[in-house]
């Protein structure tokens, strides 16, 4: 039947720009994967600035795509040559400002980066809704309170995603998740707040720029509209083979929110979603609108339009990985050959027979800064006390706890709004160990969490399953419904309750975490990069 799908062109292709991996997927009429791709690539840190190359950026879309196509000529004997619909996903935020000829005007500046400061607090005073740092607009009003001469220039803003779309379909569009993203959206027209376009407009008047805001943003598209198809350019720049046939409709390109809000079917209100992966966030779906604005927490929405409350880190698992590495590197030296999905599951599970508050271990996997916490910059960092019981199972609890912790913080003001959370669902690298990752964030959030069969899928699985959608929706059909009558029905799934003895003891450990910030500070102001 696989084969059929594949050589009838029937497949449909989502592919996301992770900030570790670039992968690609094909999906078959059953929503199932069939085979996949991808690009393993790390940010850069130059000039003070986490980015990644335009080299790396395209060479990495083809590298994904080449070892998807290679897998479906390996495992089913044919050429990918047609496909029936795509889908482009990617990190959020961050700034790509291009001139009239889509020329790149600053190296790309990701989500990452936290220097966006005083442009943040500005605009959360405008507009009185809170602007983060990593936002596409912070980074572009910082660049005009640092009079940088290439903003004058500057005729397309948009994000990872957006720039990918449009160089395979030419259209300048973006999905209303990944818009959200951009600057704040208005939930009642999907479209970008009228009012604060204006506010800030006649903010930066007196530097008489050329452009008006609405002018250089991406057109703003709900799930399941026409974003366009696949020009022959496009076809080329993916496939330089020339293989891939043009002409497939693509659905409007979303971030890595709104593909993990699609892949655990956490669209609907009183729903939500823990993405953990290297960084990580939590989405809910609000039933009603916060009572304040609150620093901590971020309104975005879902891939059509929904308010959401998402609590984003910026550092998650690369800390693990880390020491992990290090413990690798440690048996090879006395001879023993380890496979390192073996050592995660080992060392997740010996975590749980740690202490509840990791017995005086405190960990900040902080690689980079957290404004969750006030941090600008970040320093990895391992504090125990003289008597701590510095053992392997506590120091991997506190590991988990670490990747955990500035989420949990951010967290507690929903719990203490009265937030409505019926289930969370959890996804990615965190949660692959059973009964481990799932159990602890369901301790630190006070909440159900449910891991499903297809939780490792991720959010190339989710563009996938909205260029879908945008294919197949009935006239009328919410997005809501198409995932939960065609995609979620029936399927496989865990959950866990939190642990009271979990609760208090991950509790107590917040408590030496907080009084331990100042300590990270030091250690910033101390280890400059």
């Amino acid at each position: 039947m696989n084969n059929l799908t594949i050589a009838e062109g029937k497949a449909i292709l989502g592919i996301e720009f992770g900030s570790t991996r670039i992968k690609s997927v094909l999906i078959d009429s059953d929503h199932h994967v069939i085979a996949s791709g991808s690009h393993e690539w790390e940010n850069e840190y130059k000039d003070g600035i986490w980015t990644y190359s335009e080299k790396a950026i395209i060479s990495g879309l083809q590298s994904s795509y080449a070892d998807l196509k290679a897998n479906v000529l390996r495992e089913y004997g044919l050429k990918l040559q047609k496909i029936s619909a795509l889908g482009i996903s990617a990190m959020m935020h961050g700034y790509l400002p291009f001139d009239g000829n889509m020329k790149l005007l600053v190296p790309f500046r990701t989500w990452r980066n936290t220097i966006t400061e005083e442009a943040s607090v500005k605009l959360t005073s405008l507009f009185s809704f809170n602007m983060p740092q990593r936002w596409s607009l912070s980074h572009l009003y910082q660049a005009i309170l640092n009079k940088e001469e290439h903003v004058k220039d500057i005729r397309f803003l948009t994000t990872l995603a957006g720039w990918i779309h449009y160089l395979l379909s030419g259209r300048k569009v973006l999905g209303v998740g990944d818009a959200s993203g951009m600057m704040p959206i208005d939930s009642d027209t999907c479209d970008y707040n009228a009012a604060m376009v204006s506010a800030f407009d006649q903010l930066i008047a007196p530097e008489n720029y050329p452009w008006k805001l609405k002018d250089i943003l991406p057109a703003v598209l709900s799930a399941g509209e026409d974003a366009g198809t696949l020009t022959e350019d496009g076809a080329r720049l993916l496939d330089p083979d020339g293989d891939l046939s043009a002409g497939c409709p693509m659905c409007p390109p979303e971030g890595d929110a709104g593909t993990g809000m699609t892949a655990t079917n956490s669209v609907r209100a009183r729903t939500g979603n823990v993405s953990a992966g290297t960084s990580i966030f939590s989405m809910i779906v609000l039933e009603k609108p916060m009572s304040k604005v609150y620093p901590e927490i971020d309104i975005v929405t879902t891939p059509v339009g929904k308010q959401v409350g998402m609590v984003h880190c910026n550092s998650c698992t690369s800390d693990i990985n880390a020491w992990i590495s290090l413990f690798r590197e440690f048996a090879e030296i006395m001879g023993l050959k380890t496979d390192a999905g073996e050592v995660y599951t080992r060392l997740f599970r010996k975590a749980m027979e740690g202490e509840k508050d990791c017995g005086g271990i405190v960990n900040f996997n902080y690689f980079a800064g957290e404004p969750v916490t006030g941090l600008a910059e970040g320093r990895p960092m391992l504090v125990r006390t003289p008597d701590a019981r510095m053992n392997i199972a506590n120091f991997m609890r506190a590991q988990i706890y670490a990747s955990l912790e500035t989420l949990k913080a951010g967290m507690e003001i929903m719990t203490k709004e009265k937030v409505a959370i019926d289930e969370v669902y959890g996804h990615g690298g965190l949660f692959k160990t059973e009964g481990v990752g799932q159990n602890l964030l369901a301790a630190a959030i006070h909440a159900p969490v449910t891991v499903m069969e297809t939780a490792g899928e991720g959010g190339a699985w989710g563009i996938a399953l909205l260029a879908e959608f945008a294919l197949k929706r009935k006239p009328g059909e919410s997005l809501e419904d198409y995932l939960q009558n065609h995609v979620f029905s029936g399927m496989k799934k865990r959950s866990a309750s939190p642990d009271p003895d979990d609760e208090a003891g991950f509790d107590r450990y917040m408590e030496r975490f907080l009084k331990c910030i100042p300590a990270q500070k030091a250690a910033v102001e101390g280890l400059k990069v």
